[in-house]
């Protein structure tokens, strides 16, 4: 009879099955990503989580801007609390914690990127604590979390609180359908990959107004 398959652990199925490599637009920076051969879509079927996508296995073009605009000013987390809210691989966290930030935390609910950025910093060589509450926090960095008009619906008056307490809220985002402009100041724009893609788009950097 033969032996019963045993499924990777999400932390096992990172380290072994997708390929560490620097990011083309930060090269300094390293995060796990998905290759052809990597069965991804089989391991998240075995997981009970087929056809729920691997946000967490790619950069986004809205973390992307994010992680070059913290490289163009690092003075902005410099020895300053940061939140990467919404944090998926950690992109965002992980260039804040390579500008100096003081403490990083990463807020992400679901376990799976849990997983991916606890790894992708350890890669990094810097330390992300991960959380799933909002802390009181100096910066916070939201990449990609206007997808949806639904997703939209729910995230803006929890950063809208984040900034009615003070924090500087900075918003990474390619211009999506359901990005609220009209609550953001645009600070700079960036052209850069999204979820994998080798074409770049154009993605900006918002400030939400408290």
């Amino acid at each position: 009879m033969p032996a019963a398959r045993v499924s990777l652990s999400p932390e096992d199925f990172i380290r072994t099955r997708l390929a560490l490599a620097p990011l083309p637009f930060r090269p300094d920076i390293s995060l796990y990503r998905p290759t052809p051969g990597s069965g991804l879509n089989a391991w998240l079927a075995e997981q009970g989580r087929a056809g729920v996508p691997p946000y967490w296995a790619y950069a986004w073009a809205g973390g992307a801007a994010l992680a070059l605009y913290l490289r163009d000013h690092p003075e902005l987390v410099s020895g300053r609390t940061v939140l990467d809210f919404g944090a998926g691989s950690g992109l965002a966290g992980i260039a804040a914690a390579k500008a100096g930030a003081g403490r990083v935390t990463a807020l992400e609910p679901d376990p799976l990127g849990q997983a991916a950025a606890r790894l992708n910093a350890e890669a990094n060589g810097v330390e992300l604590s991960i959380g799933t509450e909002l802390p009181k926090t100096d910066i916070v960095l939201a990449g990609d979390v206007f997808y949806t008009a639904e997703v939209a619906a729910r995230t803006l008056p929890v950063l809208s609180q984040a900034a009615e307490r003070g924090a500087t809220v900075l918003i990474g985002d390619p211009f999506r359908r359901d990005l609220p402009l009209d609550h953001l100041e645009l600070l700079a724009e960036y052209r850069v990959p999204d979820m994998g893609s080798g074409a770049p788009v154009r993605a900006g950097i918002f400030a939400l107004r408290p």
